[in-house]
């Protein structure tokens, strides 16, 4: 990785011509790193399938009810994969993982960059990626294990804390 941080150094004076003189600086010490970190991406509130599931909804009817939503797919396969239907929980989480990237593109993500737990809308997507992870680790999908484990952390390391990655995730 390249190092692209700019150095601190001196304003100086620059005389053009007819006697005009500009002073130059570098930038601001918060602006340091050339390249930039993406900022935060937070997903828009899913009221509607949040407030189904939290008043006894079953996951099924939000999930049909709401097939946008990430959050009830992460449900069904948190629940599957309880149960030991480690295909199912696969399948459910699939689901809520690809809505999840649907709604993080719209959302102005470009592939890369936090997408912090502690914006609850963001839990849906984060609680379906684990679920994936997880599914895949019962599955033996081990590369799919790994990267998903990889881009949890990379997600917001908060967000694998709280899901446990650590109890799927091999040698990370």
């Amino acid at each position: 990785m390249h190092d692209c941080t700019l150095k601190t150094v001196q304003p100086c004076m620059i005389t053009r011509g007819l006697g005009q003189t500009v002073t130059v600086t570098s930038p601001s010490p918060s602006h340091s790193n050339l390249i930039g970190s993406p900022a935060p991406t937070l997903l828009p509130d899913d009221v509607l399938p949040r407030d189904a599931l939290a008043s006894g909804a079953q996951p099924e009817l939000a999930a049909a009810s709401y097939p946008a939503a990430c959050l009830p797919w992460a449900v069904l396969a948190e629940r599957a994969l309880e149960a030991g239907r480690d295909v199912e929980g696969y399948a459910y989480a699939r689901t809520g993982y690809h809505r999840g990237l649907d709604a993080l593109r719209r959302a102005g993500w470009k592939g890369h960059g936090p997408v912090p737990w502690s914006h609850e809308p963001n839990r849906g997507f984060l609680r379906a990626l684990a679920a994936l992870g997880r599914a895949a680790a019962a599955i033996g999908e081990d590369e799919e294990r790994n990267r998903i484990s990889t881009f949890l952390k990379d997600c917001d390391p908060e967000a694998a804390n709280a899901l446990n990655v650590l109890s799927w995730s091999v040698g990370h």
